[in-house]
């Protein structure tokens, strides 16, 4: 009698809006579950939430989500009626995704939980990002007062180690741990912090014990663990590594994600697998273009006294300004594009758009089984914000300028009378002025920027490479950037989505991470 297929069970941590958990969940063996998400972790709530509504997509067979779900993401039912409608699916994915905070004082109830998912099994996987502010380049540079133990040392330095103590209590066959690049130069106290957690993750029980002191609880050592990189080590001297060790930074842009996205994300594999992993293959670059081209056309919106005639108006009123002036004597090829991208102006059909827009969208050929649903007949998450008047300008000629020159302008391109109006931006300052590419487009024809959570904040650094929409991206946009399907609705205000989609792990580059980790348990025997 043949074996049983049994998915491999998942249990991801500090989950975000799940970005690592849906690229594991949609990785097929055969046309089978490879892996299933046996218990999700997140403390904010509207990530939460939009963890809870993808579990309650994935409780139903591949293509087969009720049409109550395509109803809520066009915005004719409430989330709490598809719940109502569909109780044992949503009670399944209630008890799948939890909002709570993981950390010391929650420990039992987290081990809980934890262990009655798992109900013994073997082979299973760890997945998860620790809070990384203290880790970030931007983030250390702007948070230099951590939160503090009462005998004074910063605490978010230690939130690996509620990763830690998962891995020390309950042994996965692999684990999988992403954080951001600032980790391998960031230094605590003089050590360099990469080091002491490799140190810890290759022998969790002894760390685990070590922090006993200030109440953690002894684990018995039962295993160690190996770390590999997921991705080949790097070939060009300008990434190279400087400490000498394996490559533990994953370049998106070099395995197919429309993303210039650098993140450290290693394997840890248990000693008694006796195996090594692969690593992730290079794919052809996938420009911005790609994923952006389809999507309904939008207006950007006013941040006071918005309509279509006033933001129209403000537009065209560029050929009477100096600055444009200015440009034809300094950069006369970005003046006639300008010119030429004022001619083209016309209202967009859906205005600034929605949180759902009904247009059928599309994609270039290459990603469209991985993006598109024919069910959804339409765009979640798609609504331009507003933007000061003054800066429509400024994005109308960032736009042209990456058109025409193929780079973002920094201030030292801008004509003066478009500088703004910043101590640090004028006239005398402009070529060596902090933050020079604080308006910054997101070139068609390369990878975007990497989508950071600062997205939520303003749109100055995602400026939408086409002119004559003038605006920053929607979430929708950074989503597919991202890589997130077409129907991965995120839930919450627009902020919380940003957020959400700044703070995620692109899917499709979990996806293939999957495919090293399933093959590696398959030539493991353990499953």
């Amino acid at each position: 009698m043949p074996r049983k297929h049994t998915p491999v069970p998942l249990i991801d941590l500090f989950a975000g809006p799940g970005g690592l958990g849906e690229g594991f969940a949609a990785w097929r063996d055969s046309g089978r579950r490879a892996f299933k998400s046996a218990l999700s972790i997140e403390m904010e709530a509207s990530a939460h939430q939009t963890l809870r509504l993808r579990s309650f997509y994935r409780q139903f067979p591949d293509a087969q989500a009720p049409e109550d779900y395509y109803r809520y993401l066009r915005g004719e039912i409430t989330l709490a009626q598809l719940y109502d409608r569909n109780p044992v699916e949503a009670e399944r994915a209630h008890e799948e995704a939890w909002c709570i905070e993981l950390c010391e004082k929650n420990l039992g109830v987290i081990r809980t939980r934890i262990d009655h998912a798992l109900a013994d099994a073997d082979p299973w996987v760890l997945l998860g990002g620790p809070p990384c502010q203290p880790f970030s380049l931007a983030g250390r540079s702007r948070n230099r007062k951590g939160t503090r133990y009462s005998d004074g040392k910063e605490t978010r330095h230690e939130l690996y180690v509620e990763y830690l103590q998962i891995i020390a209590d309950f042994w996965p066959a692999v684990f999988v741990m992403e954080n951001v690049r600032g980790l391998l130069s960031a230094r605590f106290n003089g050590q360099r912090m990469f080091d002491r957690i490799a140190e810890d993750l290759r022998d969790p029980a002894k760390a685990i014990s070590d922090a006993a002191g200030r109440g953690r609880r002894h684990t018995r050592r039962k295993h160690t663990y190996r770390l590999f990189p997921v991705a080949a080590p790097a070939t060009d001297i300008s990434s190279g590594n400087l400490f000498g060790e394996p490559d533990f930074l994953v370049r998106c842009e070099r395995h197919g994600i429309p993303q210039a996205r650098h993140r450290l994300i290693l394997l840890g594999v248990r000693d008694d697998i006796g195996v090594e992993p692969n690593t992730l293959q290079c794919r052809q670059m996938v420009p911005a273009r790609y994923v952006l081209d389809g999507l309904p056309k939008l207006r950007s919106g006013l941040s006071r006294e918005d309509s279509d005639h006033a933001w129209r108006s403000f537009i065209l009123s560029a050929r009477d300004m100096s600055w444009l002036t200015e440009l034809n004597r300094r950069d006369v090829k970005v003046y006639r594009h300008i010119k030429s991208a004022i001619r083209q102006l016309v209202k967009p059909t859906h205005d600034k758009g929605a949180d759902f827009v009904s247009e059928t969208p599309k994609i270039h050929r290459t990603m469209r089984n991985w993006f598109l649903d024919p069910r959804l007949n339409g765009v979640c998450n798609h609504q331009s914000r507003g933007h000061m008047a003054t800066d429509l300008h400024r994005y109308l000629f960032t736009a042209c300028f990456g058109e025409i020159h193929n780079r973002s302008a920094t201030l030292a391109d801008f004509p003066e009378g478009l500088l703004p109006d910043h101590k640090n931006a004028t006239p005398d300052r402009k070529q060596n002025a902090p933050f020079a590419d604080r308006f910054r487009v997101q070139l068609a024809d390369l990878p975007s920027t990497t989508i950071v959570s600062h997205i939520a904040k303003d749109g100055h650094y995602y400026i939408h490479p086409d002119p004559t929409q003038c605006r920053s991206l929607t979430v929708r946009e950074a989503a597919r950037l991202q890589t997130f399907p077409d129907n991965y609705r995120f839930v919450g205000n627009r902020t919380a989505q940003y957020h959400q989609v700044g703070n995620a792990v692109p899917p499709l580059l979990a996806h293939q991470i999957a495919d090293i980790v399933y093959d590696l348990i398959q030539r493991s025997g353990l499953s």
